[in-house]
């Protein structure tokens, strides 16, 4: 299981960095400027706001929410309460670091310019031990005290897996970054690694916390069968999405967060004989919708404390720049919920390398799972 594991990663990952590559060359671009190491995206200029490219794209978030509104109404919670416990230690320490980051990312003047540019890792990292301390209080279990070898090992995975949404976003440029200060690459690569490193643990806390709440662990909707074949059309759909970034991006740029996700179930169900979506066989869309929900909320915080930060990104999303909500217009908040569940099929792997079991159930011991 984990030789199969890393090979579905090492599959999707070479995919994702090859496939927009072979995009420009058939769009007859350079390759040079997109080979350079870290990547930093240059700013980009996004076609206009349009009324009906809005439209269109807000079909499928429509689609999501009605989803979701579906699943919560279908929900029977049978789960017995859990006694609350005492929150932890660790949360109140996450509760302090959290604090004093928030002050100094958005108070100017109180600390030194280059320490404001560092308080990104201390906001999530309290954010991470409250989260878990929250989940502790309402169910005695989290991923931090419970799968400890699993949850460490989401840290670098999370830098790996961000450093490759760096190299993708060179070819849409959706976000860039200002207020950093880097004096060569090796000093950017490490400044950018720390925070980056706390994005999987940061959903994957959120997503436990948010199973403590009966009606949200008990989500059912119909059951949906896949065909094996399926893994083959994911993975061509992904290859052809990560290609087409590389030609028109412009259009393509969704495919950002869509072709990773069309990749890493194809590769798993190719390599591994099945996919992490598996219990939808039986009506339990619970492993699709709640890391969705998930990143959601994490990405309300990230954009939140974006927001008054110095080093801080900025978006260029095309067609819909426009109701922006924080730093992110309005749509590009649907871009979390296929985000949260690549986010995921990662940790499904990570937990099959590292605990030779599949991620779901998240706790076998919690009844309900």
């Amino acid at each position: 299981m984990r030789v199969a594991a890393l090979i579905v990663l090492v599959l999707s990952a070479a995919c994702s960095v090859v496939a927009p590559l072979v995009g420009l060359s058939l769009a007859g671009k350079p390759l040079a400027p997109y080979l350079e190491f870290p990547p930093r995206t240059q700013p980009g200029l996004a076609p206009p706001f349009a009324w009906d490219a809005f439209a269109l794209l807000s079909v499928p978030v429509v689609g999501a929410i009605v989803l979701f509104g579906c699943a919560i109404a279908l929900a029977r919670p049978a789960r017995a309460s859990v006694p609350v416990q005492p929150f932890p230690w660790f949360g109140w320490f996450g509760i302090g670091i959290g604090a004093a980051g928030w002050i100094l990312a958005w108070s100017d003047g109180v600390v030194p310019p280059e320490w404001r540019r560092h308080t990104f890792i201390a906001l999530w990292v309290g954010y991470i031990l409250v989260m878990n301390g929250l989940a502790i209080r309402r169910t005695g279990r989290s991923p931090l005290t419970h799968r400890t070898g699993w949850f460490l090992a989401l840290f670098p995975a999370s830098a790996l897996a961000w450093w490759l949404f760096e190299f993708l976003n060179q070819f849409v440029r959706n976000w860039h970054y200002t207020g950093i200060d880097a004096i060569d690459d090796w000093d950017y690569f490490v400044q950018a690694t720390l925070p980056f490193s706390s994005v999987l643990p940061a959903v994957a806390s959120t997503w436990t916390w948010l199973r403590s709440f009966p009606r949200l662990d008990a989500m059912r909707l119909p059951a949906v069968r896949a065909h094996p074949a399926l893994g083959y059309i994911a993975l061509v759909a992904g290859v052809l999405g990560l290609a087409g970034i590389g030609i028109r991006p412009d259009i393509f740029y969704a495919m950002l967060w869509l072709a990773p996700l069309l990749v890493l179930c194809g590769s798993q169900q190719l390599v591994l004989g099945e996919t992490y979506f598996a219990p939808l066989a039986r009506g339990d869309w619970r492993p699709l919708l709640q890391p969705a929900l998930a990143a959601l909320v994490c990405g309300f915080f990230w954009e939140m404390w974006n927001y008054g930060s110095l080093a801080k990104w900025h978006y260029s999303i095309p067609y819909a720049q426009r109701f922006h909500v924080f730093e992110m217009p309005l749509l590009g908040y649907a871009g979390y919920l296929p985000f949260g569940v690549e986010c995921a099929l990662i940790m499904d792997l990570v937990a099959r390398i590292v605990e030779r079991r599949p991620l779901w159930p998240l706790d076998p011991e919690q009844s309900g799972a």
